[in-house]
């Protein structure tokens, strides 16, 4: 079963569908079998009718809604994972801690919860590049990187990134040498990848928060690197 964002905000939105929301997250949490089917699950059916009733009703505005959905889609759950991989770029007592456990070092910063529950961070060096896919569903770590973006979800990427790695990357403007290894984590419902972009050259003098300013979600995903600042490249 594939979880959609409106499945995430929608139950939200108003006080009104609280409780058919508690039902549409306690069947997320119990039916997650990745079955991929073409025609909608139940679930789906049921989460998109309440949400047409709470616009309909006039309980939800669906520009806000949407806005709601793209702030927390690129915004708020991406800037929880920048901060961890910050963390981790400036206190080497701490990237040893969330390479072991990753799960308790993302809640020392108050991360956690439904759809994060186990995570793994990989780290990418000079030799190694990471990617992290989803091949049967869209499994992705909430807390930390926010809603799956569309291409993570798409059948193109879930298959490819499996046997043509170094394609999909070339795809997103991310070319390796060929003494880089690419390696590919397959995320589950029991357990989900996030990975430690290399530190990008020039950011020496920068503050925790002005590196976790350069991290992106497609970084922490892998299908990209982290830039150097522009002050920084530009020199």
């Amino acid at each position: 079963m594939t979880t959609s964002r409106r499945e995430f905000l929608v139950a939200a939105a108003s006080a009104a569908g609280a409780a058919a929301a508690h039902e549409v997250a306690h069947a997320e949490e119990q039916k997650h079998d990745h079955d991929n089917q073409a025609v909608p699950s139940d679930l789906a059916l049921r989460v998109k009718s309440l949400e047409s009733l709470l616009v309909e009703k006039g309980l939800v505005d669906q520009a806000a809604l949407d806005a709601l959905i793209d702030t927390y889609e690129h915004k708020i759950g991406p800037r929880n994972g920048a901060r961890v991989v910050a963390k981790a770029w400036v206190d080497p007592d701490y990237k040893q801690r969330l390479l072991t456990n990753a799960d308790l070092a993302i809640a020392e910063l108050g991360y956690g919860g439904q759809q994060g529950e186990r995570m793994l961070v990989v780290e990418n060096t000079p030799r190694v590049h990471n990617l992290v896919v989803c091949t049967l569903c869209s499994c992705y770590p909430w807390p930390v990187l926010g809603l799956p973006p569309v291409w993570y979800k798409s059948a193109p990427y879930r298959s490819r990134a499996v046997i043509d790695p170094r394609g999909v990357l070339r795809e997103f403007g991310t070319e390796l040498a060929e003494d880089v290894e690419a390696r590919v984590w397959d995320s589950t419902a029991e357990l989900r990848y996030l990975v430690l972009p290399e530190r990008p050259p020039g950011t020496e003098g920068l503050s925790e928060e002005a590196l976790a300013a350069l991290v992106t979600r497609d970084a922490m995903v892998g299908v990209a690197k982290v830039a150097p600042p522009k002050t920084a490249s530009s020199q």
